[in-house]
């Protein structure tokens, strides 16, 4: 029989991170819609409780958590953020930073990871392009070594944190081809700092996700230092999957976390509300897809939970790179659509609220809706699964 429960200190952690969330967030998420950024003072707030990169080695000022602590985390985050714009934040900095922690160089760690976990600096993930999302082997960005540094050229863009790395300091983990000729083979990995010379750096606007900017930069011949290296040269495309996985798994429960508060949400209202003398929560035509939402919210959550879990194991030796894969790919390819599906049904119960501004799960619908293609669309995640179910001569595109 598997045990699914949460040790004593998870559920400890649980509960003070909800606190947290109570008294910190909850109040400034009108703020930071409005403002459009997640205020720094709050962001200072998040580092002393221990929340950013908290998957980085204490050395650096992480917990060293692992993947199903921070999932903990991330879901109480998404419940009491309706904008995804915190989860969101919290994610990229968890998956990345622990990327760099792992294997990036003792003096690039000593130098950037410090300044993340304290909330100084920013570091996301760079690997899209203009023409480019999922396939990777096809990016047009170079990366060439000269002596003891490397130069990079090219553009990323739909990239989360470009105003925060620009403004607080900090870059992102980026993603370049130095031996075209090998595909995949011939990709390298590295710390690109934003506010290099040589960087130009443009915004969109989002239709969601309001406190974390988006926007893309021009590489124009920038000077990397040796140290930036994260793992071998032409080993990059390997290394950055594993930084996909994790924060794959986390969206998993801020798709939880989002849809779990919006049918509280409209439990609450269908309970309240009336209609031809009964309450909404009377008739079976709200009641029975009710019913649906909050099993499939309920399954998903134990798929995240499971493929977290199975993303830990294999730090132990106890599962294959494969199965870390193919788990978290079948959690991606559910999440933001049962997601949305519920939160969208809860704002149908709420008539003309739910299609209001003064109605927060419409901000919920919006940040979900940018899971059906971050970190990974969900066709890519159907073709992964499929992949690991018939075997790698049957990959579509090969």
């Amino acid at each position: 029989m598997l045990d699914y429960t949460f040790t004593e200190e998870q559920e400890l952690w649980r509960e003070s991170v909800r606190e947290f969330c109570e008294a910190k967030i909850a109040p400034r998420v009108e703020e930071m819609v409005e403002k459009e950024q997640i205020p720094r003072d709050l962001v200072k707030d998040m580092a002393e409780f221990g929340l950013l990169a908290m998957t980085v080695s204490p050395e650096y000022g992480g917990s060293g958590a692992d993947a199903v602590t921070t999932g903990i985390a991330v879901e109480q985050l998404a419940r009491y953020d309706p904008t995804c714009s915190i989860p969101v934040l919290f994610l990229v900095e968890n998956a990345w930073a622990r990327l760099l922690d792992k294997y990036g160089t003792k003096e690039a760690k000593k130098e950037i990871l410090p300044q993340v976990t304290e909330g100084k600096i920013f570091c996301g993930i760079a690997t899209t392009e203009s023409e480019v999302g999922s396939d990777l082997a096809n990016m047009r960005t170079r990366i060439r070594r000269e002596g003891n540094k490397f130069i990079v050229t090219g553009e990323k863009n739909y990239i989360s944190g470009v105003r925060e790395a620009r403004e607080w300091g900090g870059g992102h983990v980026t993603l370049a081809r130095q031996t075209p000729e090998k595909g995949t083979r011939g990709m390298t990995c590295f710390f690109l700092p934003l506010n290099s010379k040589g960087i130009a750096v443009s915004f969109f606007k989002d239709m969601g996700r309001e406190g974390i900017s988006c926007g893309g930069f021009k590489i124009d011949e920038v000077e990397i230092p040796e140290h930036y290296l994260i793992g071998e040269e032409n080993r990059g495309f390997y290394i950055i999957h594993e930084g996909y996985e994790l924060a794959r798994g986390l969206i998993g429960l801020v798709c939880v976390g989002a849809a779990e508060k919006a049918l509280e949400n409209g439990m609450n209202y269908i309970k309240q509300r009336n209609a031809f003398g009964k309450p909404l929560a009377k008739y079976e035509g709200i009641q029975f897809p009710l019913a649906e939402h909050y099993t499939k919210i309920q399954a998903l959550k134990e798929l995240t939970y499971k493929a977290l879990w199975i993303f830990d194991r294999e730090k132990e030796g106890k599962a294959t790179r494969f199965e870390v894969s193919k788990a978290i790919a079948m959690v991606k390819m559910i999440a933001s659509r049962w997601a949305f599906d519920a939160i969208n049904d809860v704002m149908n119960w709420q008539g003309a609220f739910g299609y209001s501004k003064e109605c927060p799960d419409q901000m919920a619908l919006r940040g979900v809706r940018s899971f059906n293609q971050a970190e990974g669309s969900i066709e890519i995640m159907k073709v992964i699964v499929g992949r690991e179910l018939l075997g790698k001569e049957y990959i579509p595109y090969k």
